[in-house]
């Protein structure tokens, strides 16, 4: 795009709010026009509908998602700027070839997200879920608590937001081990871990922690064979991307005791199903996709997505993920 073009820039579907209101939006105004759409789109009609004569989409919510045969109808199309680390929403191949531009925001919110993801860790090995429901309905149940200072944190995956969380489970006196696609000893080092395999990691946590974001090489990696084979009594943390673990698997292992407790922050389908089965165990802590939202969290995304559609704009585009 040349600088004289006037550009329209269209959010879709920013529901829950993310950059409605923020005054970020403003630093687009010289470049053209900005469309927010404060809430999701009812289908997929609708959703093509309103972004038709975008140049550049700032998809703030991973609920709104594009499939080659949508960018395909898009020939206005220059750039996607996501509020998120994770693109699994967008067909990057089908971008690539059509020359749309992807940025994402790699570790921005990590800080946000590994908090996150550790309170969960905490709420469910003192069965805070469970306890609340208890004494809302007038029981005093007597059910141990997992200590964790001295236990082992097992995390899959060690970027942005694995490295945090291995910070924290150190401080309280953990012990890390992890797994992760590109392992090395100054990394290692670094973050306080122990690279293992994935077999030693099931087999030897107390706590199981899945930090990978969403692809092919994820799908599915954490099935029946490797939940039978963790730890009696072990832990689950899911703030990933919900299909990294085979759902039914899950509830299963919760269901039968082998597992003491599962957090999840992600799901297969979002929002849930209400026919998920984990919706029905006894030791499990939910929350709606929103480890990063906090105000410092939602923030530090309103910020990164209008830096990266200003650098593409100016010929410098940055955090692209597209070929």
């Amino acid at each position: 795009m040349t600088q004289t073009d006037s550009v329209l820039f269209v959010v879709p579907g920013d529901d829950p709010p993310q950059i409605q209101g923020s005054d970020h939006l403003e630093k687009l105004d010289p470049f053209g026009s900005v469309v927010v759409h404060t809430d999701r789109p009812a289908d997929n009609d609708e959703k093509i509908a309103r972004v038709i004569d975008a140049h550049i989409i700032l998809n703030t919510r991973g609920a709104v998602n594009w499939t080659g045969d949508d960018l395909r109808k898009l020939p206005n199309l220059k750039m996607i700027a996501t509020c998120s680390i994770g693109t699994d929403m967008i067909d990057l191949e089908v971008a690539s070839e059509l020359g749309i531009v992807v940025s994402n925001q790699p570790g921005r919110t990590a800080p946000s997200v590994a908090e996150h993801i550790f309170g969960l860790m905490f709420a469910v090995a003192k069965r805070a879920g469970y306890q609340t429901a208890e004494v809302k309905a007038g029981r005093w149940a007597k059910v141990e608590n997992i200590f964790l200072q001295g236990k082992t944190l097992g995390i899959v995956g060690t970027g942005a937001v694995g490295g945090e969380l291995a910070r924290l489970a150190n401080a309280i006196g953990m012990k890390v081990i992890a797994w992760t696609f590109n392992p090395s000893d100054e990394r290692a080092k670094r973050l306080g871990v122990e690279y293992v395999s994935m077999d030693e990691l099931l087999a030897g946590c107390d706590v199981l922690s899945l930090n990978v974001a969403g692809s092919p090489e994820t799908r599915g990696m954490i099935g029946r064979a490797q939940l039978e084979s963790m730890k009696p009594g072990s832990l689950l943390i899911n703030g990933g991307r919900g299909e990294l673990v085979d759902t039914e698997a899950l509830a299963d292992v919760l269901n039968s005791g082998h597992l003491a407790g599962a957090a999840i922050d992600v799901f297969d389908i979002e929002p849930v199903s209400p026919d998920n089965p984990l919706l029905s165990c006894e030791q499990i802590v939910f929350t709606p996709h929103m480890a990063d939202m906090t105000p410092e969290g939602v923030e530090a995304l309103n910020v990164g997505v209008v830096e990266n559609v200003i650098a593409f704009l100016e010929g410098n585009p940055k955090n692209v993920v597209t070929g």
